[in-house]
């Protein structure tokens, strides 16, 4: 069985936000830093949708655990 490619743009698309390469970079920069005790799914820009999905990506170390590492990792670092 193939596996579904998993990337930055596929998340913002699955996080209902606009997925192109401008868009993004613009939503990491407006974003971060996020605080060092902030974790990723609870950053106050997710709704509650948006959070639990993030939240359940990495604790269920779903398909989309990497995708959403890489972006908790651009969030927590100043642009």
């Amino acid at each position: 069985m193939e596996r579904s490619l998993r990337d930055m743009n596929s998340l913002f698309s699955q996080l209902g936000q606009p997925n192109d390469e401008a868009s993004i970079t613009r939503f990491i920069e407006t974003h971060s830093p996020l605080g060092a005790a902030v974790q990723l799914h609870e950053a106050v820009f997710w709704t509650p949708a948006q959070a639990s999905f993030l939240r359940e990506a990495i604790s269920d170390d779903a398909d989309w655990a990497v995708v959403v590492d890489a972006l908790n990792s651009e969030l927590h670092v100043r642009h």
